[in-house]
């Protein structure tokens, strides 16, 4: 029998009164960071990664 499929879930899931920050590694690539410190790691391996909220 055909198993039913799952649901995708393209949006993070939402926590409470953690502030995540967006950062644009280069022109495809975007994370979402919880800590603006561990943005120098980010930096050392992509230097364009820019914080775009």
């Amino acid at each position: 029998m055909a198993r039913k499929k799952k649901e995708l879930i393209l949006t993070q899931p939402v926590k409470e009164g953690v502030k995540l920050i967006k950062v644009r590694l280069d022109e495809r690539t975007i994370i979402t960071i919880s800590d603006i410190k561990k943005l120098d790691f980010w930096k050392k391996r992509y230097p364009k990664a820019k914080v775009i909220d």
